[in-house]
């Protein structure tokens, strides 16, 4: 824990805890910088709000803190230059929760948010730089254009945030994909082989009825003579009886 002679023992304990949170769950777009030996001087990085002229841009400012902090408010000073209503060429940042409206109970990560606000929603009408201040009032396109200027020469660049093993897979994917529906294109279409089962059973039929099962050839030919002689062996008892009856009625003669 920093050791502050500048700084009371309570408010480095009080200090060093939003710090701490600060750190672990940083305000969206905000970074602070921590330096455990200094308490004094604290250093955070913003980052340009979307849809704003400082878009993709990230500014550096500082946070000073007095003796009597928390009593009296922390002076903020960009590092970046910035075209700003409410930041003067010097880097001096004027809002009234760093002035008049500050109250002691407010912490570090209230003072940070309304930097960052205050670069969404600038107050032209309490200008540091007048330039800006007038030019947002008469001309917002043109004040705009000059905040942009600024910021693509002056801003730190935001760190890249996209996953690029995820995209590499993605970009793998999409080659795979892309190689395989070419060669289908390129490949004959070939119908799928249908299984026995299932085509038999979609036509209603069995291999059975459609391949009736072959005898064997002795077998065929023994059903043949039975065919041959069945007619004739029935025939010969038919023959003797009208042979006795014949015998029977010459004797009746």
């Amino acid at each position: 824990m920093a050791t502050n002679e500048n700084l009371p023992p309570n408010v480095i304990r009080q200090l060093a805890k939003e710090l701490k949170n600060l750190d672990e769950s940083p305000p969206e777009g905000i970074n602070v910088i921590v330096n455990d030996d200094d308490f004094t001087t604290i250093f955070a990085d913003i980052e340009g709000p979307a849809g704003t002229p400082y878009e993709n841009g990230v500014f550096r400012m500082k946070l000073l803190l007095s003796r009597d902090f928390p009593q009296s408010p922390p002076k903020g000073f960009f590092l970046t230059k910035i075209f700003h209503p409410n930041i003067a060429t010097s880097g001096e940042i004027c809002v009234n929760t760093l002035k008049k409206d500050w109250n002691p109970g407010l912490g570090l990560r209230h003072v940070l948010l309304v930097v960052r606000c205050l670069m969404i929603e600038p107050f032209p009408e309490s200008a540091l730089n007048e330039q800006a201040g007038k030019m947002l009032l008469e001309n917002y396109e043109e004040y705009a254009r000059h905040a942009r200027l600024y910021t693509g020469i002056h801003a730190l660049k935001p760190k890249n945030k996209s996953k690029t093993g995820a995209i590499s897979e993605s970009t793998t994917a999409l080659n795979v994909d892309k190689s395989s529906t070419a060669s289908s294109e390129n490949t004959p279409s070939v119908p799928p082989a249908v299984s026995t089962s299932t085509g038999s059973r979609a036509f209603g039929t069995s291999l059975q009825d459609q391949n009736p099962t072959v005898s064997d050839p002795a077998d065929i030919g023994a059903a043949a003579a039975r065919k041959k002689d069945g007619p004739m062996a029935s025939k010969a008892p038919l023959d003797k009886k009208k042979m006795d009856a014949r015998k029977k009625s010459l004797k009746r003669l």
